[in-house]
Parts: C-alpha cells; sequence; structure tokens
C-alpha cells in the first residue's frame, strides 16, 4: 500500500524557490511518492482555457488583451481544477499564491471545500552558489540532455553522452546577472509569504544546496508526518 492510498482526504502543499533550486524534480518525486499533482498557475490557466471552463473562458478574455489575470480568475480556475478526480490525493502548489492577499485568499478558497494547506516547504538557496548552479547549465540540442561546466560535463567534450549530438545550446536567460535580477526578485516576492506561513505553522525550510537524494528525504519526512482526519 502506497502512502497515498493510506490518506483519508486531501493533503495539500505550497512549494515555495527559486529558479533553479529543483522544486520541478522534487515535485516529480513527491507525485510518485504520494499520488500528488503539481499544479503550476500557468498550467492551471492553460489547462482551463483548453477545456472551455467557466473561468478559463473569463481567464482567456483576459489574456487576449494582454491584461494580468485576476487573483479572483485564478481562484476560479482553481477551484474548477480542485473538483477534477486526478487530484483527490492532494496537490503541489507552485506559483500560486504571490502576496499575503492570494494566501489568505486561498485559505477561505479551502476551507470552503473542507481543506487547508497541510505544509509549505521552503527551498532555501544560497545565492552566489546558485548563480554558479544556473548560469553553467547547458543542454544538447539534439535530445535535451542536461550538462554543466562544472558539475557535469560529457565524458567527450562537445559530445552528447545519450544521442552523440554535438551541438550544445544555452538558455540566453542563464547567466549571472540575469539569475542574480531573479533571485532578489524572488526573495521579495516571497518574503511577505514566508512570514505569513510560519505565522501559522506550516512553513519548513529545506537546504536546496543539499544532495538531491537529501532534499527528497527531508520532503518526504514532512509529507509523511501530515496528520490526516
Amino acid at each position: 500500500m502506497t502512502e497515498a492510498t493510506t490518506r483519508t482526504r486531501p493533503v495539500n502543499l505550497i512549494l515555495l524557490g527559486p529558479p533553479g533550486a529543483g522544486k520541478g524534480t522534487q515535485a516529480r518525486m513527491l507525485q510518485d511518492a504520494f499520488g500528488l499533482v503539481q499544479l503550476s498557475t500557468g498550467d492551471l490557466l492553460r489547462g482551463a482555457v483548453a477545456a472551455g471552463t467557466e473561468a478559463g473562458l473569463a481567464a482567456k478574455a483576459v489574456m487576449e488583451r494582454g491584461e494580468l489575470v485576476s487573483d479572483a480568475i485564478v481562484l476560479n480556475v482553481l477551484r474548477e481544477r480542485l473538483d477534477q478526480p486526478d487530484v483527490a490525493a492532494g496537490i503541489i502548489l507552485d506559483g500560486f499564491p504571490r502576496t499575503a492577499g492570494q494566501a489568505a485568499a486561498l485559505d477561505d478558497l479551502m476551507a470552503a471545500r473542507g481543506q487547508q494547506i497541510d505544509a509549505v516547504i521552503s527551498l532555501v538557496v544560497d545565492d552566489e552558489a546558485m548563480v554558479g548552479r544556473v548560469s553553467g547549465r547547458y543542454t544538447c540540442a539534439g535530445c535535451g540532455e542536461g550538462y554543466h561546466d562544472q558539475f557535469k560535463q560529457p565524458a567527450t567534450a562537445g559530445t552528447c553522452d545519450k544521442c552523440g549530438g554535438t551541438t550544445m545550446k544555452r538558455r540566453p536567460d542563464d547567466n549571472a546577472e540575469t539569475v542574480r535580477t531573479r533571485l532578489n526578485a524572488y526573495h521579495a516576492d516571497t518574503a511577505p509569504l514566508i512570514d505569513y506561513y510560519a505565522a501559522r505553522g506550516t512553513l519548513t525550510e529545506i537546504d536546496a544546496m543539499a544532495e538531491i537524494e537529501a532534499v527528497r528525504s527531508g520532503m518526504t519526512a514532512i509529507v509523511g508526518k501530515l496528520t490526516v482526519v
């Protein structure tokens, strides 16, 4: 029996962390281990628009005008998504909420459904180490295999270990200046959320600079200890 099958109500998480902190890798692990579904704001909106739901049509109209989708619409999109059977075990929110006001509105939405945000996991990074981690990334243009100037170079320089391709590429925004700008913006935007969830006792910080397996173990322990009634 898996962890997910022993639970009697959904387990809802929020995952915080700057670009490059490993949120995607760890979210996939939690999905596999507990049957949770990762929901990013972009995926939520695109899915609702594609499905033609009421909230999706409202979001589509706003986006076609080149405007920002309001908190109310995002919450309505999330409300519709929570009615889908594939999220019965719970969700991992990534990218929402972004402000304390959104967090309070999310709490109200969950409470109306008899649910709650059970845990908020913040992946903490060392900014300068993160600059090196992200700015050193590159991929094979053919198969997408990932490499790094310092941590993972192909066995033969310039040749992909996986497909043998010889064309490598870097994302234009994976440079030190851009990474520092993104990190500064992340810290400024996230600080109110850290305070909001810390005051509620749901926040746990994990060292995202540790080995992937150590981060995985810490996150699994957090979710595994959640009390479900």
